[in-house]
This record gives C-alpha cells, sequence and structure tokens, in this order.
C-alpha cells in the first residue's frame, strides 16, 4: 500500500501545485531524506501504484482549477482554517473575504466527506483568549456546516524552533482544565453545526466530551473512498499520540510561504527564501536540484509492488 501525504512539511496546493502536477505527469517525484539530504527516495506515482493521496493546505485557490490532474487518485485534503490574524499568520488572504469561500468552493467540487476542518493549532495569550477562540470557531463552524462532515483540532506544542517566536506573541498552551473547558464548547458548537470534532496528536483523553482520537491518514476514510479494504500500519515515524495510518511525505521543509509563526516545518527565514528561490517546476524534486552528491533509490514498498504488478500480467 502507498498513501501520499502532500504535505506536512509544506502547503503544496498554495505555491507547488503546478509541480505536483507536473510530477504526476511524469508519474515519479524524489523526496530528499531530511535527515541525510543527500539520500533520495524515488516515488513511482502511476495511479495503480498510489492508493491514496492526502493534501494539506491553508488556500487552495491558486490551484482551484486544476482538480482535474487528480481524476485518476483517490483523495482528499486536510484544510487548516483558523481564527488568528496577520500577526500569526503573516502571509494569509483574509478569512472571511477569501479562504471561507476557498473552502466552499473546493467542498463543492468534491464534496463535503473530503474536505476537512482543521482548526489548529490552538494557542492562548492576551488577544486569542479563550472568549475568542469560542465566538470564531462557532463563526467559522456557522459558515462550513454545509461544507464540511468533520473538524479536527489540537493545541499548541512549543517546540525548541518556534519557542522564541511564540513567547514574542505572548503566546502559551492552555492548562489542562482550560483544555477541557474549550474542547467542551467546541464540542457544543460542533454538535450545533452536525459535525463531528476529533483532536490530532493529544494525549488528553476527551472521550468524555464525545471527541474522539482522530487520524489525518484514516484508513476507514481511504477505504470508503477506495472502496477497498486495506491492511494499514500505524505511522511509526509520527509522534506516539499521532492514529495516522503509514504514508510518504512528498514535501519539503523550509519551503512554505504562509508566513504562520507556530509552524515547525520552517527553521531558518534564510534557508525558506534559499529554497524557494531554487524551485523550478519541472524539477522532480521540491525547491532543490539533483547533485552529483545524491544517491537515488527506489522505494522498497514500491518496488515491491511493481513486482506483483508485473506478476500478474
Amino acid at each position: 500500500m502507498m498513501i501520499i501525504s502532500a504535505s506536512r512539511r509544506t502547503d503544496i496546493p498554495s505555491f507547488y501545485f503546478d509541480w505536483f502536477t507536473n510530477r504526476l505527469k511524469e508519474r515519479f517525484v524524489l523526496v530528499r531524506n531530511p535527515a541525510y539530504p543527500n539520500q533520495m527516495s524515488r516515488i513511482d506515482l502511476s495511479p495503480e501504484l498510489i492508493d491514496c493521496i492526502v493534501f494539506w493546505t491553508k488556500n487552495h485557490s491558486p490551484a482551484m482549477d486544476k482538480l482535474d490532474s487528480l481524476k485518476d487518485y483517490p483523495f482528499y485534503f486536510q484544510f487548516t482554517l483558523t481564527s488568528y490574524s496577520i500577526d500569526a499568520e503573516m502571509n494569509m488572504p483574509s478569512k472571511s473575504k477569501e479562504i471561507i469561500n476557498t473552502f466552499k468552493k473546493l467542498s463543492e467540487k468534491i464534496g463535503p466527506e473530503r474536505v476537512i476542518w482543521r482548526y489548529d493549532p490552538i494557542f492562548l495569550s492576551r488577544k486569542y483568549n479563550m472568549e475568542y477562540h469560542i465566538k470564531y470557531f462557532e463563526k467559522i463552524a456557522g459558515e462550513l456546516s454545509d461544507y464540511t462532515k468533520r473538524c479536527v483540532f489540537s493545541f499548541i506544542d512549543f517546540y525548541p524552533k518556534i519557542k522564541k517566536q511564540l513567547n514574542e506573541m505572548g503566546a502559551f498552551a492552555p492548562d489542562k482544565e482550560e483544555k477541557i473547558m474549550l474542547a467542551r464548547e467546541l464540542q457544543n458548537i460542533s454538535y450545533h453545526y452536525g459535525f463531528s470534532l476529533e483532536t490530532c496528536s493529544e494525549t488528553l483523553d476527551l472521550s468524555g466530551l464525545g471527541i474522539k482520537h482522530g487520524k489525518c491518514i484514516d484508513d476507514k476514510l481511504i477505504e470508503k473512498l477506495t472502496g477497498f479494504s486495506m491492511s494499514l500500519k500505524k505511522d511509526s515515524n509520527q509522534r506516539r499520540e499521532c492514529g495516522c495510518m503509514e504514508s510518504v511525505d512528498i514535501g519539503s521543509y523550509d519551503t512554505c510561504g504562509n508566513g504562520c509563526k507556530y509552524c515547525y516545518a520552517n527553521h531558518s527565514i534564510k534557508r525558506l527564501e534559499q529554497n524557494r528561490r531554487m524551485y523550478d517546476v519541472n524539477s522532480p524534486v521540491l525547491c532543490s536540484r539533483i547533485t552529483k552528491e545524491d544517491q537515488i533509490k527506489v522505494r522498497a514498498v514500491q518496488a515491491q509492488r511493481q513486482e506483483q504488478l508485473l506478476l500478474k500480467l
């Protein structure tokens, strides 16, 4: 089985969808190992080898008229839509004037079950207090009630690389009691507007409120979209609390242009600028070029799958 994550590391629909569609046409993509950059995996993107593509985005608008490129693949979207302003999400368009409408248009094209609303991560500050989150979560929920079946939320993790900028904003994580209080309010709103509420990579058990631990790479949803039963394994490369199934991420860190101060995927503004200057819509690897030092290997699980398909011919 091969599920493509596109991508936890960057916003491909917002910035790199032309590159992605070229990769589908060429039927392969190269992905650098973040820990060992000269090691690259070659991923075959032939439709018969890909079980599902899962997109992460905050703004699908630039790619809205290019969805036909996905006609041969099962897919769905994790669409993040928060209530934060440009002090937290520096380069995002207006939520009320653009992003909410983009969400609706995407849902109208592919169906509400395939557009999952993400309200995450939640942090608190003097500006973004409990009342603020409750007010604007309900406002967004009212807009999206006919356009999604599920909402996923999480609470902020203070990763070392983003701690400084969060502190500069006066941001802090809610304590356990605040989490439970806020979760209860969000669940009441979700119930009122008719969609389910799930957490993402949270240790806190909120099942007593009717909130279950979610899976961004969701085996049940993928089985429903494909019509096939699948033997998927939990992704051992994610955090212990993560319920996601195994997938292959084809994105690159330090390439996302949304400018979110709470994001773990951008480590350095300088590196981000350098990488984005390297963007080539025709390159097999995102925001990078192949060098003579690079070692390219076919993904092992795909090599086995290709063999099985050849034996059936």
